[in-house]
């Protein structure tokens, strides 16, 4: 149950004065609401720039197009001819020289008694030059000197959507913080003297009294961040604590499986591999159950170490789980695993959506009667049914595309299970703490020996027709590629709609040599267009980011990737990765669009200069922001309002460090600041926390 407390911050936008049915659906819209904004909401969307109207220069000395604040005369009003498009201009002086306003589509009645003839005006907008003569269009505020005395100095503005305008915003702003009321404070004591409680913070940030207030680099704006911080960091803390600490069963192997499954790769275990099993075999072994990261770069053996962790639980005579996000990535992981597993003699099965009938009762039947040792599948694993005789340890692939809700299901198919989570997307350090700070993190950066470098080069889209060519020769020396259809926007019908035009197009130069897959096709068509790639029966395959990762054929070595600009560059980096799994020297062709932005030239120059995941990772987040790097805006994870990671960092540290000791010292949340503590998760939305105190 939410605190009363919260109630006036919980309560619908409808309740506020001015906002209406009509209102309310692009507020609603605004503020990511479908189901119905609330005060809350309107309260932590804070604006992206301010006009400062102290700026009060004479006609003459105005710069153009910069926001000021001009005192004039009116001199005479020129109407809209009737039936033209031509503006309603008003001519006016100050003692310095003249300016034009513009008012388009202005009744003349109602703007002859807005600027009355003779008497002076302030007013504020963008003041530019036209015909040498300064001009303002449709200034923001026209006010006389009692309305000067209430125009606030500085003035927020907001991020908009069509049907809202500032004004709206302003108005609602004010009375949402007119409704509610300061909270218990829940940041520590220290550094409290002169610092804003979060109201009052809120307040600050929507109604600055001065530039610097009004910045992300502001005191109250920091608070705000640091408690959005908190709230994550006090919430990974907590469910840690429930599912970590002294509830563990130790699962310890003889080795007797896992050194036939080493015996079996075609390659020794890299250091980093052998580093990350042994923390991974130690966690399994201890009283504590493991919750751990495992990042590797494109081509680093994740599947290898997994292979191996669950190798040790089987040898203690339990079972073993693998997740992965899509059917195609499951099934690839079938592949990868099959072969080394049969002749280690780990009995393995695959569950997806797509298993159905007698098969599946057969398979849920061997799983609950433990004749399967390690089970790989889809979301499907987790679904009702599903039961196991022994589950020790759920290894999670991609663990960004689920949420932390899908992850404790898995885990609560068993007793104290152990989970390992995995990604191939290098993650910033910053993005560790702040979505894994739940966890411990292992990291794989080296790649397997033989593998060799891909020449990653630029060429812009208009010489795709050289490309084509290029691509022919390559084509009949038997080579075989990747061609990546652009991210049209976030809708897959636009990607369906490109990568078909192009299959059509290249379909009319190399015929039957082309393949096609999408996120649309059924699976069995998936199947069947991977199959005959990996056999060479096509040679060009045409997909959507739908390769992204799971794709594993070594004798791909060339990758067209079109329309690179559009892409991150973590994910430009993963479609790379699809090439250079063989022993041919692998080429990646970045096509890009005429004329490329300054961001998209950045991005695309670190992808030509570096092959390593981390140092790429580091640099999308300093292009992209956080939200994108991760796909947090379409995952299950919560992406942050208020705090910037690139601006915030410093904070993130300290707020992790203060969750861990709040957890050490009241894990419950209890003592004196249990109470403001729970308010404040109330706040951000940390549900996952609010019901694990709730259920003790």
């Amino acid at each position: 149950m939410r605190p009363d407390s919260l109630n006036p911050y919980f309560a619908a936008i409808t309740g506020l004065p001015g906002i209406g049915p009509k209102l309310a659906k692009p507020f609603n819209r605004l503020l990511g609401r479908e189901d119905g904004a609330r005060v809350l909401d309107l309260l932590l969307h804070l604006p992206s720039s301010w006009i400062d109207r102290r700026a009060r220069p004479t006609i003459r000395e105005a710069q153009p197009d910069t926001v000021v604040t001009l005192e004039i005369v009116v001199d005479r009003h020129l109407p809209t001819p009737h039936g033209s498009r031509a503006p309603h201009r008003v001519y006016a002086h100050d003692e310095t020289g003249d300016i034009v306003l513009a008012f388009f589509k202005a009744d003349r009645g109602w703007m002859e008694r807005l600027l009355p003839v003779g008497e002076t005006r302030w007013i504020s907008g963008t003041v530019t030059l036209y015909d040498g003569i300064a001009q303002m269009v449709h200034p923001d505020r026209v006010v006389d000197a009692a309305g000067l005395a209430k125009l606030p100095p500085i003035e927020p503005l907001y991020p908009l959507v069509e049907g809202l305008g500032h004004g709206h915003l302003r108005r609602a702003v004010e009375a949402a913080l007119g409704q509610t009321c300061e909270l218990p404070e829940w940041q520590s004591d220290e550094d409290s003297a002169g610092r804003a409680g979060f109201h009052e913070a809120l307040r600050q940030v929507h109604q600055p009294r001065d530039a610097v207030e009004a910045t992300s680099a502001g005191a109250a704006w920091r608070r705000l961040a640091y408690d959005e911080l908190l709230a994550g960091q006090l919430a990974l803390a907590l469910v840690r604590a429930r599912t970590v600490h002294d509830v563990g069963r130790p699962s310890v192997g003889d080795g007797r499986i896992a050194a036939k499954v080493e015996a079996a790769l075609p390659f020794s275990l890299t250091s980093s591999q052998v580093n990350a099993l042994a923390a991974i075999r130690g966690d399994i072994g201890s009283t504590n159950r493991m919750l751990r990261l495992l990042q590797g770069d494109v081509g680093s053996g994740k599947t290898v170490v997994a292979l191996l962790a669950a190798a040790t639980v089987v040898e203690a005579g339990r079972q073993a789980a693998l997740m992965a996000p899509t059917e195609i990535l499951a099934r690839q992981h079938m592949k990868t695993i099959q072969a080394i597993a049969d002749r280690a003699g780990l009995r393995v099965a695959l569950l997806t959506g797509r298993e159905k009938g007698r098969a599946r009762d057969q398979l849920l039947a061997s799983l609950r009667a433990g004749e399967i040792d390690l089970v790989i599948g889809t979301h499907a694993l987790f679904q009702e049914g599903v039961e196991f005789r022994d589950l020790a340890l759920a290894i999670v692939d991609e663990q960004h595309r689920f949420g932390v809700h899908q992850r404790l299901a898995l885990a609560s198919k068993g007793e104290a299970v152990d989970v390992l989570v995995m990604t191939a997307t290098p993650i910033p350090r910053t993005l560790v703490l702040t979505y894994f700070g739940d966890m411990d993190s292992s990291e794989l950066r080296e790649k397997p020996a033989g593998r060799k470098p891909i020449d990653t080069r630029t060429i812009p889209s208009d010489r795709i027709d050289e490309v084509v060519d290029r691509l022919g020769s390559a084509l009949a020396d038997g080579r075989r590629a990747y061609w990546i259809c652009p991210l049209v926007e976030e809708s897959e019908n636009s990607d369906l709609a490109a990568a078909e035009a192009r299959f059509a197009d290249l379909h009319q130069h190399f015929g039957a040599k082309v393949g096609l897959i999408h996120g649309k096709m059924k699976g069995a068509e998936k199947d069947a267009a991977m199959a005959a790639f990996a056999a060479g029966e096509t040679q060009l395959l045409v997909a959507t980011t739908v390769v992204e990762v799971g794709m594993d054929v070594p004798e791909a070595s060339i990758i067209v990737i079109e329309h690179a600009e559009r892409f991150g560059l973590a994910q430009l980096h993963q479609l790379r990765g699809r090439v250079g799994r063989g022993s041919e020297a692998s080429i990646c062709l970045l096509m890009y669009r005429r004329p490329l932005g300054e961001i998209a030239r950045e991005r695309l120059q670190a992808l030509r200069e570096s092959e390593d995941g981390f140092f790429l990772a580091e640099q999308d987040l300093k292009l992209r922001g956080e939200g994108d790097v991760l796909g947090t805006r379409q995952s299950g994870f919560p992406g942050f309002r208020i705090a910037q990671l690139d601006k915030h960092a410093d904070l993130l540290e300290r707020a992790r460090a203060e969750a861990t000791a709040i957890v050490r010292n009241d894990s419950d949340l209890v003592g004196p600041r249990g109470a403001a503590l729970r308010l404040l998760l109330h706040i951000f939305e940390r549900d996952v926390a609010v019901k694990l105190l709730n259920a003790g």
